[in-house]
């Protein structure tokens, strides 16, 4: 049974956070590669209903209604969706751009054949309500396929990191990267879908030749580096954190002097609803 939470304030700070700083230009940067990689684990073909929950700027909904799929591309951000609708390579495809919360979505009981998520519904704060919704509009035989980062890779240490800089959440809120673990997402999924594939891998990062500009783009296009810097500010510790990301990207650079190169790891779980 779903359990929807209701949180008016709470969400629209999700809202503006996500909207903040330029997100789509991160996706270009060197997020692309993720939604292809999810589309094809989920095996969309042609005619098939297709959800895409927290598609952002449709990162996984254009791969998928490339391959002939009627693609519904839901968000919390209209923001996102508004760019992602503008995308050249959206034109002309099977595409509906719908904004909506993940843990409260505007659709009936079994509408999709496959309901995907790519590094999106991970951040619903409320994670069994979000896993409750991806779970009742999948028909039973439909395909649920979810990737997060994990807590162990390095976005999950960023958030980890980022933590000391931020308010304490509201209760009932838990981390994003919990979604990359196998056994918290089996958990939220509570043998309603039987697993398929479930795999680590990583995205290789080389679009920064210094380590620290990471870290840079972070601060100017990232929402949740934003409103932790926001809030470090305002508490008077902005250079801690700025030192704290600084050690960071050092730490977690895989390249040489001038050719900074980063591995993000990522779980990819696909399974059939029972």
């Amino acid at each position: 049974m779903t359990i929807q939470v209701t949180d008016p304030e709470l969400k629209a700070r999700h809202r503006a956070m996500w909207a903040s700083g330029d997100y789509p230009h991160m996706v270009e940067t060197f997020l692309l590669p993720l939604g292809p990689r999810l589309v094809e684990a989920c095996g969309v073909t042609a005619g098939q209903r297709v959800l895409d929950v927290g598609a952002g700027t449709g990162n996984s909904s254009i791969p998928a209604a490339q391959r002939g799929a009627a693609v519904t591309a839901s968000d919390l951000t209209p923001e996102l969706l508004d760019v992602g609708a503008r995308r050249p390579e959206a034109a002309g495809l099977d595409l509906t751009w719908v904004p909506a919360d993940a843990e409260d979505l505007p659709f009936a009981d079994g509408e999709f054949d496959v309901v995907m998520s790519s590094i999106g519904v991970m951040f619903a704060p409320h994670h069994q309500a979000a896993a409750d919704e991806l779970v009742r509009v999948c028909r039973p035989g439909g395909t649920i396929g979810v990737l997060s980062w994990t807590p162990e890779g390095m976005i999950g240490a960023l958030f980890a990191m980022m933590k000391a800089f931020l308010p304490p959440p509201p209760p009932g809120v838990s981390p994003p990267p919990l979604w990359g673990s196998e056994e918290h997402l089996a958990g939220l999924l509570g043998g309603r879908v039987q697993p398929g594939t479930s795999r680590r891998s990583t995205l290789e990062v080389t679009a920064f030749p210094r380590a620290r500009d990471f870290g840079g783009h972070f601060k100017a296009h990232y929402g949740p580096t934003i409103a932790a810097r926001a809030n470090a500010d305002r508490n008077g510790v902005a250079a801690d954190l700025d030192a704290a990301l600084d050690e960071f990207c050092d730490r977690w650079d895989l390249g040489a002097p001038g050719a900074a190169r980063f591995e993000m790891e990522y779980l990819l779980s696909v399974g059939t609803r029972v």
